[in-house]
């Protein structure tokens, strides 16, 4: 095995549904990527529980693969994690801190495995003696005001999305123009377990659909014919978390 220096290393970890991906990048980039994926027969122990619940099953193989790859977590210089569904916030970085975990821990904008982001990153952060980030969560608004307008003012629209990777994938793009992403109009689409298809100007996310809204994916229902979804809300043969699952997964 080689022991590498870690110090000016940071190790960034991406919870998914079905999978947590992760790699250790230097001022060069990306210098090694790992990822586990995880069956539904394995989730089906969590499912009903806080995505928090999933820390230790999800830490312990991501420490034993960095250790095999020749990583010591005790040594890396930062640790950043995905954003999970905290208020509204600006896009950028955050430290990770108790009130944060606590908010995430209360879930009140639901539960999803991007929770984990910033537990994950705080616990390897502990290990490494440093500090833990997060980098433009889900729930960044930048949107119009008009965006929030649906067809109903006691249902308004919220913004929830898959920020990270599109701001990365918009930011890229520009770059690879030799243009600034602040000066373009562009329509970014993030594709994976959920679908967010985004609308951008001038620098700003300033529309995009929910995760309750949209295509559908492989555990999203995307739209449902609203008069229909009515009646199985009110049939009394599921209660909310069940129709919760169901329709986001």
């Amino acid at each position: 095995m080689t022991v590498r220096n870690e110090n000016s290393r940071v190790l960034v970890i991406n919870p998914g549904s079905t999978s947590t991906k992760f790699g250790v990048f230097a001022r060069g980039g990306a210098e090694w990527i790992g990822a586990i994926r995880h069956s539904d027969s394995e989730l089906e122990q969590f499912r009903g529980r806080s995505a928090l619940d999933q820390l230790e099953y999800r830490a312990g193989p991501m420490g034993e693969t960095l250790q095999r790859a020749g990583y010591d977590v005790r040594r890396f210089a930062a640790v950043a994690g995905r954003g999970g569904l905290l208020p509204p916030m600006e896009c950028g970085t955050y430290v990770v801190d108790d009130a944060m975990v606590e908010e995430l821990r209360q879930a009140r904008r639901g539960e999803h495995a991007c929770n984990l982001g910033a537990v994950l990153a705080l616990k390897f952060a502990h290990a490494a003696g440093v500090s833990a980030y997060i980098v433009d969560p889900v729930t960044v608004d930048e949107w119009q005001d008009c965006a929030r307008l649906s067809g109903s003012p006691l249902a308004p629209r919220s913004c929830i999305g898959h920020v990270l990777n599109t701001k990365a994938v918009a930011r890229r793009f520009a770059r690879e123009r030799g243009r600034s992403y602040r000066l373009l109009r562009i329509v970014v689409v993030h594709m994976g377990s959920g679908i967010t298809v985004s609308a951008h100007r001038d620098g700003r996310m300033i529309d995009n659909n929910t995760p309750e809204e949209g295509p559908f994916g492989p555990d999203r229902t995307g739209y449902l014919p609203v008069q229909a979804l009515i009646k199985v809300c009110c049939g009394g043969d599921y209660n909310a978390k069940q129709l919760d699952r169901m329709v986001f997964g």
